[in-house]
């Protein structure tokens, strides 16, 4: 009996890790997009900018992340709360599920965003030009004739 309740527990934490992981990927992609944005309207040119088109991007995800956690808990919390053949094995599974729904969106809406904001201030401290100033750039270099 032991083994079967080790495996599903893992299977709870392997399901946790998949939509923490999507958590993650998908608010990289709102803040890459922000990011974007800023950079194509000429408005990221500040280390303020920056921290304004990060704070936009991961508002953003905000409503859809709290959508997801309450449509995984109204699935898990009557798993959790009933009993029956079979739901002794099923609590096992949805008790990560349930505990890691409180820790995983506030990890992708503060902890991500902050990372991200320390990865990406490297590069404005430097100096590195916005995409579309490197291109304009680009293209005046260009000989034409």
């Amino acid at each position: 009996m032991a083994v079967a309740v080790a495996v599903a527990v893992a299977v709870g934490f392997i399901a946790l890790a998949g939509v923490a992981a999507e958590f993650g990927v998908v608010m990289l992609v709102y803040l890459d997009n922000a990011l974007k944005q800023w950079r194509k309207a000429g408005r990221l040119n500040t280390v303020d900018d920056l921290k304004g088109a990060i704070e936009e991007g991961a508002v953003l995800r905000i409503r859809p992340k709290a959508m997801t956690v309450a449509t995984i808990f109204a699935g898990l919390l009557p798993i959790m709360l009933v009993g029956g053949i079979g739901s002794e094995v099923m609590r096992r599974i949805a008790a990560p599920m349930v505990g890691g729904m409180i820790t995983a969106p506030l990890l992708s809406l503060f902890v991500i965003p902050a990372i991200y904001l320390l990865w990406r201030q490297l590069g404005v401290r430097r100096g590195e030009p916005s995409e579309a100033v490197a291109s304009m750039r680009d293209a005046e270099a260009v000989p034409t004739g």
